[in-house]
């Protein structure tokens, strides 16, 4: 009941959000499907090395805010909250010349895997005029976790909006009237990473959003790298561990033949589709677990674990009742589909816990959990079914529904094990300002 004014509205703005960001690249591969097979093959080939090598990185790394900020920000020391902003924009920036060392390799790392030298040489094409747009998809992914964390989401589905159409128009223009084929359709997507990025950057300072929060650039930025790197990566572990499993599924399924490869293509878009509703509720329960922690309130935190576990299990299971209808579209895609309704609904109760873990902290503990049940599990028994089987993807997706069904069941357990009142001591450490004094402002401090 003390959950329902704030927790539907806050899902439903956030997988919006989400489909917005989704929708850029979606746009720009929908778009190259007049130039050719080839080129659709490379424009869709290099978005996926982008994502690999370069967006999850940066969108793993600023999952680092659903537990400093959302924390920091529920127990009061506001000011505190645009210095672990600064800190975020140092650390992100920096964590782009790695990606860039990789994209810039792109076509020898895909022939070393076999690709045909005509789509590498145009992936690298494509991911060469992308990697300047680097810098802004982190910044907007950052910018998003700053407000979300203080419960904000609605500028980040405004802007995204007005950012799809502009992307849509750029991809028209550079690809009909221009005709600058791969190249343009590179260039609309980097453009439009920048004018989400800017157009949110406005937003937030036309309506003063920032104000409660930002003090002004501070040398406190530079200080305590520590503890935000100590929880950065086990972040962006738990994130890219499980986004890079399903990208390797492709290669794997490519492997096989083009009927395989393109089942795959088909089930992954509409599972990704599909984890945005879960993904909804695993941000909203990362705020509130992480406000409430900050906050001193150990009962609200438990009651924030809860409610969206439920939630979401609910309306996964109602989904799930629809993706049947694809047996009709192609049989391939539906044998994987009765297999992927089953793990969907297993991966929405572990998205969402996954959720909690970060708004209490415990990144390192996701982050294990997805090492084990990916590549230990999943992969291993996924492979052999795949390949010695003769099962094909239906085997793929068997090994990784085996892996998310673990994974459900170890994180239901830990939350629910788990001594909030000791997380929330923890945190209280986590929010001290920057001077290591007390907070005046923060309930449990004081």
């Amino acid at each position: 009941r003390e959950l329902h004014p704030s927790v539907p509205l806050f899902f439903v703005f956030q997988v919006i959000s989400q489909l917005m960001i989704f929708m850029i690249s979606f746009i720009s591969t929908v778009f190259c499907g007049h130039l050719g097979k080839t080129e659709l093959a490379s424009v869709a080939l290099a978005i996926a090395v982008v994502n690999v090598t370069g967006v999850s990185i940066g969108t793993g790394l600023s999952l680092t805010c659903d537990t400093l900020i959302s924390q920091t920000y529920g127990s009061g020391n506001l000011k505190r909250v645009g210095v672990i902003l600064q800190r975020g924009v140092l650390i992100l920036l920096l964590a782009c010349f790695p990606c860039w060392a990789v994209l810039i390799n792109t076509e020898t790392l895909l022939l070393a895997v076999k690709q045909s030298p005509e789509v590498a040489s145009l992936s690298q094409l494509y991911v060469k005029i992308f990697m300047p747009a680097l810098p802004a998809a982190f910044m907007y992914q950052l910018q998003g976790r700053y407000l979300q964390n203080q419960g904000i989401i609605w500028p980040q589905v405004i802007t995204g909006a007005i950012g799809n159409v502009l992307n849509a128009i750029i991809n028209y223009v550079f690809l009909y009237p221009l005709d600058m084929g791969v190249a343009g359709s590179a260039a609309a997507n980097a453009i439009s990473q920048y004018l989400l990025a800017v157009v949110l950057f406005i937003y937030i300072y036309w309506k003063g959003l920032h104000k409660a929060t930002w003090g002004g650039w501070s040398l406190d930025c530079l200080q305590e790298w520590g503890p935000f790197i100590q929880l950065a990566i086990p972040s962006m572990l738990m994130l890219c561990l499980e986004w890079w499993m399903f990208e390797i599924g492709g290669f794997l399924a490519g492997v096989i033949s083009e009927t395989e490869l393109g089942a795959q293509s088909i089930v992954y878009e509409l599972s990704v589709v599909a984890y945005m509703f879960p993904l909804g509720f695993a941000a909203a329960a990362s705020v509130r677990v992480g406000n409430a922690l900050g906050a001193g309130n150990v009962e609200q935190a438990k009651l924030s674990c809860k409610v969206p576990i439920i939630c979401s299990s609910y309306f996964e299971s109602i989904k799930n009742l629809n993706l049947h209808v694809f047996r009709d579209i192609l049989q391939r895609v539906a044998d994987v589909m009765i297999i992927f309704a089953f793990m969907h609904l297993a991966d929405a109760v572990a998205g969402v816990t996954g959720g909690v873990l970060r708004g209490a902290g415990k990144q390192m503990i996701g982050a294990l959990c997805n090492l084990v049940g990916y590549y230990f599990i999943g992969f291993p028994i996924g492979a052999s079914l795949m390949f010695a089987a003769k099962m094909g993807i239906v085997g793929l997706w068997t090994g990784l529904s085996l892996c998310v069904l673990m994974q459900m069941i170890f994180f239901i357990v830990f939350v629910f094990k788990l001594d909030w009142k000791k997380a929330a001591e923890e945190v209280c450490i986590h929010c001290l300002n920057s001077h290591g004094r007390r907070d005046p402002n923060n309930p449990i401090l004081i």
